[in-house]
């Protein structure tokens, strides 16, 4: 690469010179289109590991690790999740992109989430009914108009933003600007971003520590947000083999202090802010050593939103290590028949619109398509570095924009608000 950039300048000053195939190939990485395919459903049967494991759990442990005897037992039934919002919401992102284009406008990303017919909670509930009122995003999820802003919703339903992007952090960053914008804002929509970039590295690399890393490059670095997930690898390297203690490090700082709680529900025990609990998955993936039961239940364990955490560390997780690797416990109970509630797809058919729409990132960042001399297709995924978007936080916000439905957008919303 710095040859690279070295020619690119001595071009400019004296006339082009040699860059060899090698340097080229080195901005480059290649991924069988097969491989892909492999990780990425593994990818979404870890969301679907993690949230079936965990929910018996959901918030019945707030500020408090949940005890050894009050961790489910996996079973392989569990796999099949069809109706947890943890999974179903991104659903509607990907029919989104599928129907109106890769580039779907965020207006048209909003009227879609108007019309979605799950159930929904916290900032999600908030932006839907803020859709379905008239307030257009990205007002939808302001803070002016969001109470719940800051609240996990965006990071819980991300995963499709980096499975759809391997290698490309990106195009995570660039989807959570439309999508993530309809129900949050700052630390909020940080996590979303930052979830994005673990999936989209996960592709590629296999030490969990680098995945939070290549996730951590994708948010700003002076938000709080960021600032949790620095103190969790840095707590980490400090008690390599005492989870405990992080996990105390965190509640007293990310829980107890106010300061880091300004635009979270104000009850002292439950804390749905994306910040504890992306902690809470960082955990899971740093003490997990590579193995799913260790991963999902220290993630779980950590308590507060714990089959939305869970699901997420299994899922990038899982994504590093392929179906076909997958033990048998976790995969061969799954019915692949359902649909996911209130969408269009099955888990076919889902793996099915992620592969279309990951062909059309890899030429859009610029990659190609190839084929080898078996005629297997091969995505070649350019290497660029993240672009994280600007500095914001809920406590002090930038300006609404006013944006407003029209008419004309009003009249495709078919679900009256409740509120």
């Amino acid at each position: 690469m710095t040859r690279v950039l070295f020619c690119m300048l001595l071009a400019v000053t004296i006339g082009p010179c040699f860059v060899s195939a090698e340097d080229t190939e080195a901005m480059y990485r290649r991924l069988p289109v097969s491989e892909y395919r492999d990780k990425m459903a593994a990818g979404w049967l870890g969301q679907m590991i993690g949230v079936g494991w965990g929910a018996p759990t959901e918030f019945k442990f707030k500020g408090q690790i949940i005890p050894d005897e009050h961790v489910p037992k996996w079973a392989p039934e569990r796999i099949n999740q069809y109706n947890q919002d943890d999974i179903y919401v991104e659903m509607t992102f990907l029919r989104s992109m599928e129907q109106y284009g890769f580039d779907v406008s965020i207006r048209q990303a909003g009227i879609d989430f108007a019309n979605s017919g799950y159930r929904l909670w916290h900032a999600n509930v908030f932006g839907r009914e803020n859709l379905r009122s008239g307030i257009a995003p990205p007002d939808s999820g302001h803070p002016k108009y969001n109470s719940h802003a800051d609240d996990i919703d965006y990071q819980i339903e991300a995963d499709y933003s980096g499975l759809i992007a391997p290698g490309m952090p990106n195009v995570g960053i660039e989807l959570g600007e439309k999508f993530g914008r309809l129900m949050n804002y700052g630390d909020g929509l940080y996590g979303g971003q930052f979830v994005a970039g673990m999936y989209a590295e996960a592709f590629f690399e296999d030490d969990p520590k680098k995945v939070v890393e290549a996730g951590l490059a994708c948010i700003p670095a002076a938000s709080q947000f960021a600032e949790a997930i620095r103190d969790t690898i840095r707590w980490h390297g400090e008690n390599p083999d005492n989870w405990k203690a992080v996990w105390k490090l965190i509640e007293a700082k990310y829980q107890d202090n106010p300061a880091y709680r300004r635009f979270s529900c104000s009850d002292s025990d439950f804390n749905i802010d994306a910040k504890i609990n992306a902690a809470y998955i960082v955990m899971g993936l740093l003490f997990g050593e590579r193995d799913i039961e260790r991963t999902t239940v220290i993630s779980m364990r950590c308590g507060q939103d714990s089959d939305c955490n869970p699901s997420s560390a299994a899922g990038v997780l899982c994504t590093m290590i392929g179906v076909d690797r997958l033990p048998s416990q976790y995969t061969s109970a799954l019915d692949r028949t359902p649909k996911f509630s209130h969408t269009e797809y099955d888990f076919d058919g889902l793996l099915d619109v992620c592969e279309k729409l990951a062909r059309q990132a890899v030429v859009q960042q610029g990659g190609r398509i190839e084929k080898d001399t078996a005629g297997n297709e091969i995505f070649v995924v350019p290497v660029k570095r993240p672009k994280p978007t600007a500095l914001e936080q809920c406590w002090e916000p930038g300006p609404a924009s006013g944006s407003r439905f029209t008419e004309d957008e009003m009249s495709q919303i078919k679900v009256a608000p409740k509120n």
